[in-house]
């Protein structure tokens, strides 16, 4: 299991490395007057050579390379270079609300994925119809979409949930439920629909396996069979699809905290797009990568449980 382990956390710090390396070359490719833009246009151009030199523009692409990754094994990502705040505190402080809707949303796929699926593999009929039905329809409409129809009826005319702003855990827990129940379940929709069909398949599957129907022939209860047995061999296939739909939890987020207001690390990613900061952008990828990189170990660790040959493999 060590070797396992330790064979997966060097591919991931490999496609972190890559990741990183090929968005700084990206970034100070484009041939954009960074200087310029931060100094705006009525600057001397003396004034932008010097603010070149400040910020380092003027050395070789290689040598900035290797002194901003040296600072980012050290564990220091820079600074912005409009705002002058470290990208480690604007990280800090954005990567909290980020992660709060994003594993809210996950966990609420993941439980409601297992119930539906569960439910249509089992019941069949008309159940199986609306469950297919809904899944499609859920994967069908946007997550800004499902957003907006959520602030406008759930927050503005009901009034039962915020329809913007974020409170942190640690001034108020029930605030905090409050502030990210509509955008987590404005990321779950999609999540859902398609983790539950893949449940769904897969436990249908299973059911008609020979050793469920040995089971069933020594006389085991059918709740058994299906929570103790069945379940867990149609987890894997779930799980992949639960571990992709979190990068897209993580994409969509960047939309639905526009929505409601929410300062996550989408919106600052956006804004560090539209003004051209690369230290930050470059911070928020290689953060965002390596929390992909993590969710994906632990869903190896997760097979690895759920499956002792993936280990030997």
């Amino acid at each position: 299991m060590l070797t396992f382990l330790i064979r997966r956390i060097a591919a991931g710090a490999a496609l972190v490395a890559v990741v990183a390396t090929a968005t700084f070359l990206l970034l100070n490719l484009t041939g954009t007057d960074v200087a310029r833009n931060i100094l705006g246009e009525t600057a001397t151009r003396s004034a932008v050579t010097a603010k070149s030199h400040e910020l380092g523009l003027d050395q070789p692409l290689v040598e900035r390379y290797w002194l901003w990754a040296e600072q980012a094994l050290r564990g220091n990502l820079g600074t912005s270079w409009f705002t002058g705040d470290p990208v480690n505190q604007s990280l800090m402080d954005t990567l909290p609300v980020t992660l709060s809707i994003v594993l809210a949303g996950l966990l609420i796929a993941a439980v409601l994925s297992v119930a539906l699926g569960t439910a249509a593999a089992l019941r069949g009929g008309w159940v199986d119809r609306v469950v297919q039905f809904a899944a499609v329809l859920g994967t069908a409409v946007p997550s800004f979409l499902i957003a907006l129809v959520l602030a406008v009826t759930l927050a503005v005319r009901l009034g039962w949930l915020p329809a913007t702003g974020y409170v942190a855990i640690d001034a108020s827990v029930v605030d905090w439920l409050r502030s990210i129940t509509l955008p987590a379940v404005s990321l779950a929709v999609a999540a859902t629909a398609a983790t539950a069909m893949q449940v769904r398949g897969t436990l249908m599957d299973v059911l008609r396996a020979d050793y469920v129907r040995t089971l069933r022939s020594r006389g085991l209860k059918s709740r058994s069979i299906v929570f103790r047995h069945a379940l867990r061999n149609a987890a894997p296939p779930a799980l992949t699809v639960l571990a992709l739909q979190f990068i897209g939890l993580i994409s969509g987020a960047v939309v639905v905290e526009k929505v409601f207001g929410l300062p996550g690390i989408g919106t600052l990613a956006n804004s560090a797009a539209v003004r051209g900061d690369a230290p930050v952008l470059l911070g928020t990828v290689v953060v965002t990568v390596a929390i992909v990189v993590a969710v994906n170990l632990l869903l190896d660790i997760a097979y690895g449980w759920l499956n002792p040959k993936v280990r030997v493999s």
